[in-house]
């Protein structure tokens, strides 16, 4: 099978109150179930499930709308529950990092403003992402499951602004998550990790 639903890198309890333990069982367990499950079968189908995630989200974009949606949807969770952890988020980059986001993205407090930002502005479902494209980091918003990927770049970051990730836990308060997720969830370590292999 082409995809398999991972486990979470921590327990089901670890990320509150910044996001819930239900949040996480709905989200995990049932949403992105069901993208790996369509996924396999419409990745078969379409005669791609010898094919990694990432081969299939690009083969798939505008060609084959539903594989390309779940696809890309379990490539974005994949990366979006390691882009989180107990007592992450703030200021405290890796010095390599650090010096990219302050080089490319005008320092941490623009980058904060300028995220959170995106991911307000992305009007119903989506994802805000800071991206390696030609070299350089870039903050980009896209709809649905689509990812940086289909627009020659490599996200490092993401976060999830589907109302099934803040809804339980914020309501219709989307720009209070993503002040939550940049101050307190954020692991820089695995952006970091993702910045050194787009960067090789």
């Amino acid at each position: 099978m082409a995809f398999e639903l991972p486990e979470l890198p921590y327990d089901y309890e670890a990320l509150q109150p910044y996001m819930s333990k239900e949040t996480l069982e709905y989200h995990h367990d049932k949403h992105h179930k069901a993208y790996v499950d369509m996924g396999n079968t419409l990745a078969e189908k379409a005669g791609m499930a010898g094919k990694s995630v990432e081969e299939i989200v690009k083969a798939s974009y505008g060609k084959d709308q539903p594989l390309f949606n779940n696809a890309a949807q379990h490539y974005n969770h994949i990366h979006f529950w390691k882009w989180m952890k107990k007592d992450g988020g703030g200021k405290s980059l890796p010095g390599k990092l650090q010096t990219a986001f302050d080089s490319d993205l005008g320092g941490y407090d623009k980058f904060r403003n300028d995220f959170i930002d995106a991911g307000k502005g992305q009007f119903g479902s989506g994802w805000a992402w800071v991206a390696v494209k030609d070299g350089k980091l870039e903050i980009m918003k896209t709809p649905n499951g689509e990812n940086p990927l289909v627009h020659g770049a490599t996200p490092i970051l993401g976060v999830d602004v589907w109302e099934h990730s803040y809804y339980i836990d914020y309501r219709n308060a989307r720009p209070k998550y993503l002040e939550a997720f940049v101050d307190n969830l954020i692991n820089w370590d695995y952006v970091l990790e993702r910045y050194e292999a787009a960067s090789a």
